[in-house]
């Protein structure tokens, strides 16, 4: 299974677990207050927003703090570090493109830490556009085969708006556009179609299959990165077999 979708699947399980919880928070909260300074608190009538809401809202956490964090981000309330955006590129064990999105209120520690997490794990870190190229911006659905008949999901998305339905070994993935996520998510919400992850992020046009060594290597890499305070999101393109997932799980 390619990178986006194993490595999703792998954080939503990883994130069902209470330790885990608060770096989620956090995470969240830098997002929702970067959005609403960028864009205004109104949910409706900001996209990065609403789905950074959306996001918080699915993790369970407390309206008070979603409220809390809009507030600041749009200036009502004081307080709040002044966050800057920044990508990272680098390439992971076998050659895997690796994006890591950070947001940071010290640029120089945080370069220095993924620097060092690549290095430690069998990559390196690289020059900016060495493979920002091989990512699209996408909408992404992952649905338990269990939970749908794959032509009903084919037909139901697509007449959404949906871009494609990718069988996924473990599950199925809908793909969509950026501007077509929420109607396409809104259609399968009002059919009550259970769906275990929804997300917009960087999906790649081509993988790198792993075997075992160096998929083991890639995964601990992977988890590193997602460990640190100032990371948001990281994307790979990396190929892992179910078999060896299993084994490595």
């Amino acid at each position: 299974m390619s990178g986006h979708s194993k490595w999703s699947t792998i954080k939503y399980k990883k994130g069902a677990a209470d330790a885990k919880r608060g770096k989620i928070f956090t995470k969240i909260i830098k997002e929702i207050t970067l959005a609403a300074r960028l864009g205004g608190g109104d949910v409706d009538g900001n996209a990065r927003l609403r789905q950074a809401v959306a996001v918080a809202k699915a993790e369970n956490m407390p309206k008070d703090n979603i409220e809390k964090a809009i507030k600041k981000g749009s200036g009502e309330l004081e307080g709040g570090a002044a966050y800057e955006e920044i990508v990272y590129e680098g390439y992971g064990p076998g050659g895997v493109a690796v994006l890591v999105e950070v947001m940071t209120d010290n640029k120089n520690r945080t370069v220095a830490e993924i620097r060092h997490i690549f290095s430690k794990h069998s990559g390196n870190l690289g020059e900016n556009g060495c493979v920002a190229w091989i990512f699209e911006k996408k909408g992404s659905i992952l649905f338990s085969k269990d939970a749908i008949d794959e032509d009903r999901l084919m037909e139901m998305a697509l007449e959404a708006g949906a871009e494609d339905v990718v069988d996924q070994e473990s599950e199925y993935e809908v793909i969509t556009e950026p501007g077509a996520f929420e109607d396409v998510r809104s259609a399968m919400d009002t059919a009550g179609v259970p769906y275990f992850l929804a997300e917009i992020g960087m999906i790649p046009q081509n993988t790198v299959k792993l075997e075992e060594d160096k998929a083991g290597q890639m995964l601990k890499l992977m988890e590193k990165m997602e460990d640190n305070d100032d990371v948001q999101n990281v994307y790979a393109n990396f190929d892992i077999s179910d078999d060896i997932m299993e084994k490595l799980s």
